[in-house]
């Protein structure tokens, strides 16, 4: 189910609300207008540019692909946009934390595909319904380009075995794909222009194929908490608020950062990246990195 939203409309709606529920995802929604989007899109690409050859402790595609909100200000900046937190806030209600942001980016004429799967799998945050994934494209999101496919109700299922492929072609961090079969009549394509953006629940069964198109499929993923989601695995874990308050305290609040790559953010960045990996790291039979490069 498509769901066109006006810009002037940053509130859910309850037959939204609603429909989110019901399918697991909602989309498209026009957040961003397409020339802002295309700023945005010079923004990172000129940070490609500057930092490729810079001397960080990390590549720089682990900085953008993993927890870039705390060492990137466009990332933090983006997560924070009221336009996004307007319309978490309906599935979430008005406390909201900021978990992880992602740069996913897949180049063109690439066979980079993400297998089908649950989020919610390797994050050590159990099937909490206190969460929900907020992707914003900044290119076009096309099947040609590799867009996402969700499988509409999933989210209704608990977290499903998953096999591990540690396949280089799979962008997920162990390759990880949910162990049932999943048709193409089951899939719906989540196709976005730049400045869309869709919504969807960590229990939903998705995944992406390849970008055989020839511009960039530049998309990013942000992961919202209320505050009442927990850390079950790892022995702590890190978000940043970003509206309302936390009376719970199950998160390390961080600080988002206010240049790029900052001593302290890199800092940072390592510690929780330590704390993370023990989440996504449990029952692998292989070493884990906490994800792949883009």
């Amino acid at each position: 189910m498509t769901n066109p939203t006006a810009p002037a409309s940053r509130k859910l709606s309850p037959a939204q609300q609603q429909a989110y529920w019901d399918q697991g995802y909602l989309f498209p929604f026009d957040v961003i207008p397409p020339q802002e989007a295309a700023e945005l899109r010079a923004e990172l690409e000129a940070i490609e540019r500057d930092y490729l050859d810079a001397e960080l402790p990390l590549p720089l595609n682990s900085y953008k692909r993993v927890n870039a909100h705390v060492v990137m200000p466009l990332a933090a900046r983006l997560a924070q946009d009221p336009r996004i937190l307007d319309l978490v806030e309906g599935l979430l209600g008005p406390d909201l934390l900021l978990w992880s942001a992602e740069f996913f980016i897949k180049e063109p004429g690439t066979r980079h595909v993400v297998g089908m799967h649950q989020d919610l799998t390797y994050w050590g945050l159990g099937d909490t319904p206190d969460q929900v994934t907020a992707w914003l494209a900044l290119s076009p999101s096309t099947r040609a380009s590799g867009c996402m496919d969700f499988v509409a109700g999933s989210h209704k299922n608990p977290i499903l075995p998953h096999k591990d492929t540690f396949s280089e072609e799979n962008l997920l961090s162990r390759g990880q794909e949910v162990a049932v079969e999943v048709t193409e009549a089951d899939k719906t394509a989540i196709e976005l222009q730049p400045g869309q953006m869709s919504l969807h629940h960590g229990l939903t069964i998705h995944g992406s194929g390849p970008n055989s198109s020839d511009d960039r499929r530049i998309g990013l993923a942000i992961r919202y908490l209320n505050p009442k989601a927990q850390q079950q695995v790892a022995d702590k874990d890190y978000a940043m608020l970003v509206r309302g308050t936390d009376e719970v305290s199950n998160f390390i609040h961080i600080p988002a950062p206010t240049e790029l790559f900052e001593p302290a953010a890199l800092d940072r960045y390592e510690d929780i990246r330590r704390a993370q990996s023990k989440a996504l790291a449990d029952g692998a039979t292989k070493e884990v990195n906490l994800y792949q490069a883009s």
